[in-house]
C-alpha cells in the first residue's frame, strides 16, 4: 500500500479502527499471558519451596 502522509498511514483506508485495534487486542492477550505464566511459575517455585522444607524439617527431626 502507498500512504501519502502519516495520517493516512494510521487511518488504513478508513480500516485503522479494525487493524490497529486488533494489533491491540493481541498485544493485550500477549501480556495477559505472560502475567499468568509468571504467577504460575511463582506459585510453583513456592509450592516446591515449601515441600522441600517440609521435607528438610522432617529429616532433621528424624536424625536427632
Amino acid at each position: 500500500m502507498n500512504w501519502g502522509s502519516a495520517a493516512d498511514f494510521w487511518a488504513m483506508g478508513g480500516y485503522g479502527f479494525f487493524v490497529w485495534g486488533s494489533y491491540a487486542a493481541v498485544v493485550a492477550v500477549i501480556a495477559i499471558e505472560l502475567w499468568l505464566l509468571r504467577a504460575r511459575r511463582r506459585s510453583a517455585v513456592a509450592e516446591v519451596g515449601a515441600v522441600n522444607l517440609k521435607q528438610d524439617t522432617a529429616r532433621s527431626a528424624n536424625s536427632q
